[in-house]
């Protein structure tokens, strides 16, 4: 995808702009082109779900109001949707609803553990799957042919973690020796906090890990965990966590009167949310994260989330941005598979080179033979005046470092 035929897509240009290069007058024209999409629309993740399939629409609206797929006679999309509740057995019965509803290419989820078992549905049905969100490794190591991952890997995430925080740490001339590790008992949790770990090790051990504390995301409760982290003492609290318990975890942390010099996600996807925000106002000021995140310097990305939070009244994120990539990967390829034959678009996929998209990457998004984006990677930033501020990488950076952080008098 071209940077004109991005623009088209999000909507910048303000007239259509025809794709060139496909031999449009030999091919069946397609009426509606069905894309199936599991998220967790209900449950303790319901709010990051939501935000997921918010930005599928956009882009389906956004794809179809320029035109649709020209290649297909001008095809619409259409957004079959499937609440996986971020349950793998819930999402396994989802993904074999939408393809018998005629799917021919499914995205989502939001949890890697949904993205392994919907994945394996897909891969036996010969379903080509681009999976938005979900970081475990092991999703692209089994040898499918249909999967093909826009996100990080694991891997990936816990050495620029790694990284960011040595960073962090250099920019600000602030020691960090100390961290306690905080994670869900969850897949994502126990294989990240391992990866952060393994990437620790390798950079030379930068500060030492004095505690290491699980938990399950569903509780209610985790004031024994964070009495457990505040009695070590640590320079910094490295969580992993899912919405609501981040949100407890912070309130908590207040409450105890447990002061760091930051709360740094490694990352943890609950403590960058919109609603971790909107819950905890000040409390979640100053919270630092390393994660993927939305070019905010590029115009035509502004533009673009400008549009999303007066359409939807919510705030543009990671979610939503990296939701509205997956359709923009699926359009170019059905695009130039000028097709909606599963191996066409399987061979189309494995040729993407989308250089122009929303999220912050080392390159263009394309695909190793894993089905892994090649240049996903992170951004470390930081919740200032209520939202995400990226800070590194400095061509990207939109405020500095604040570090070590005020305590909680100065912020509750």
């Amino acid at each position: 995808m071209n940077r004109r035929t991005f623009l088209k897509y999000t909507g910048v240009l303000g007239v259509a702009i025809t794709a060139q290069g496909f031999p449009a007058k030999s091919l069946r024209a397609e009426q509606e082109i069905k894309i199936g999409a599991t998220h967790p629309l209900t449950g303790p993740m319901a709010d990051i779900g939501q935000s997921c399939r918010r930005g599928m629409l956009l882009a389906v609206e956004k794809i179809n109001a320029a035109g649709g797929i020209k290649s297909l006679g001008g095809a619409s999309l259409k957004l079959l949707d499937g609440d996986d509740q971020a349950k793998p057995e819930v999402g396994i019965a989802e993904t074999e609803r939408l393809i018998r509803e005629g799917a021919v290419v499914l995205t989502g989820p939001f949890t890697s553990q949904v993205a392994m078992a919907a994945t394996q549905v897909a891969e036996q049905h010969q379903i080509p799957y681009v999976v938005s969100i979900g970081a475990a490794d092991q999703i692209t190591e089994r040898g499918f042919k249909y999967t093909f991952r826009i996100f990080v890997t694991t891997d990936t995430i816990g050495r620029d973690a790694i990284r960011y925080i040595t960073k962090l740490s250099e920019v600000t001339n602030t020691p960090i020796k100390t961290a306690v590790l905080i994670h869900t008992n969850d897949l994502f949790g126990k294989i990240q906090s391992e990866k952060v770990l393994e990437h620790l090790k390798k950079a030379g051990s930068p500060f030492e890990i004095v505690e290491r504390i699980s938990y399950d995301y569903t509780t209610k409760d985790l004031s024994a965990e964070v009495a457990k982290a505040k009695a070590a003492k640590p320079d910094v609290l490295l969580p992993i966590s899912r919405l609501q318990d981040a949100i407890l975890i912070t309130r908590e942390m207040f409450k105890q009167r447990f002061e760091v010099k930051g709360i740094i996600g490694a990352p943890s996807p609950g403590h960058y949310e919109t609603e971790y925000i909107t819950a905890l106002g000040k409390l979640a000021e100053y919270t630092l994260d390393a994660a993927p995140w939305y070019n905010t310097k590029d115009p035509e990305v502004q533009a673009l989330a400008v549009e999303f939070e007066k359409k939807f009244n919510k705030l543009f994120d990671l979610n939503a941005a990296y939701s509205y990539d997956a359709i923009l990967v699926i359009a170019d390829a059905l695009e130039r598979a000028a097709s909606t034959s599963a191996d066409k678009l399987v061979e189309a996929l494995r040729t993407t080179q989308l250089t122009h998209h929303l999220m912050i990457t080392r390159g263009p998004l394309q695909f190793n033979e894993k089905g892994d984006n090649i240049h996903a990677g992170l951004a470390f930033f930081q919740i200032q005046e209520g939202r995400v501020k990226v800070l590194f990488p400095e061509e990207y950076a939109e405020a500095r470092p604040v570090f070590p952080v005020p305590p909680w008098s100065a912020r509750g």
